[in-house]
């Protein structure tokens, strides 16, 4: 008998990769104390390697860390590393050098929670490829505090807004929208009777395949906050599509899916190479996927766009 398999199961959505969260932090060694040496996580060694910012990759995704009055998530942040006690001995090796801050760290059965200096909570999972895909290092989750009532008009947002897979889940206490932001990915909403702390200015970046859309919506709205350039725009505000009340305010930095030639600037990567690539994983990704209607390569000048022809077979050598 043939097998049956859930196809919905794979769906991602309109929303395909959450990519980084920005947080300001007031101590950039501090920082390092806690990111790199207590989490285990590297630091990119191309971009903002000066003294005033550093991003720190998590897998695929990452976090940016500017200098500035430190910004707090208003919730947890979900991450996924390979070994939970070689994370309780780092933990514990910064632990005297961040006395005196925010710093905590607290095990439970399902993760280790743990508190940056400037107050950040962190899940701390060990990987679970049922739960956050076959990774050993991620971001599969942020999860906010939200108002009472807000889940149901947050996850319609979402849905209407963005075309993102979405779901509510729960009744009462603890109802909570789950937003689809890539392959095992999501941002969840779960209403809680806390006060909500004031927004501060923290934002998050995801891709989109349909680009336009949403910024139609949100332009008609006047929600947009920062016209950035043409592929890039951002926006705070979720609201309620009937009301436009403020349902909750996160910044979101959406950029498009558009195949720029990634690494051939200042990583000094070939760019003929990087062609070759680039097109060779995009012919194989849609060969076994038709959800996605066009693939958009991004050619900044003409050796790069000759070398992409080159590799789509439009110009021969």
């Amino acid at each position: 008998m043939a097998k049956h398999y859930d196809r919905a199961a794979e769906d991602l959505g309109n929303i395909t990769m959450l990519e980084h969260v920005n947080l300001q932090i007031p101590d950039q060694a501090q920082g390092t104390l806690f990111y790199i040496t207590g989490l285990g996580l590297t630091r990119d060694p191309y971009m903002n390697t000066g003294l005033a910012n550093m991003w720190i990759n998590v897998g695929k995704s990452q976090f940016h860390l500017p200098t500035g009055d430190p910004w707090v998530l208003r919730g947890a942040i979900g991450l996924v590393t390979p070994d939970r006690q070689a994370l309780l001995k780092r933990l514990d090796g910064v632990k005297k050098q961040l006395a005196g801050t925010k710093f905590a760290v607290a095990e439970n059965n399902d993760h280790v929670a743990v508190t940056c200096p400037w107050g950040n909570r962190f899940n701390m999972h060990s990987p679970d490829a049922d739960r956050f895909g076959a990774i050993n290092l991620g971001m599969p989750y942020l999860e906010f505090g939200v108002p009472k009532k807000t889940a149901k008009g947050i996850e319609r947002f979402y849905r209407k807004v963005f075309g993102a897979q979405t779901k509510l889940e729960g009744n009462g206490s603890g109802r909570a929208a789950h937003i689809n932001v890539g392959y095992k990915q999501e941002l969840v909403f779960r209403e809680t009777d806390q006060p909500i702390p004031e927004y501060d200015g923290h934002h998050i970046q995801v891709y989109v395949q349909d680009f336009s859309s949403p910024y139609k919506e949100m332009k008609k709205r006047e929600l947009l906050t920062e016209e950035s350039n043409a592929y890039q725009y951002r926006w705070e505000t979720i609201v309620d599509l009937d009301s436009n009340e403020t349902l909750f305010e996160i910044e979101h930095e959406i950029r498009s899916i558009a195949f720029p030639a990634i690494s051939t600037g200042i990583y000094g990567f070939p760019s003929d190479r990087a062609a070759r690539i680039a097109v060779g994983e995009a012919a194989a990704f849609l060969a076994g996927d038709v959800r996605l209607e066009r693939v958009v390569l991004c050619c900044f000048d003409a050796a790069t766009l000759a070398h992409y022809r080159r590799a789509l077979g439009l110009e021969r050598d």
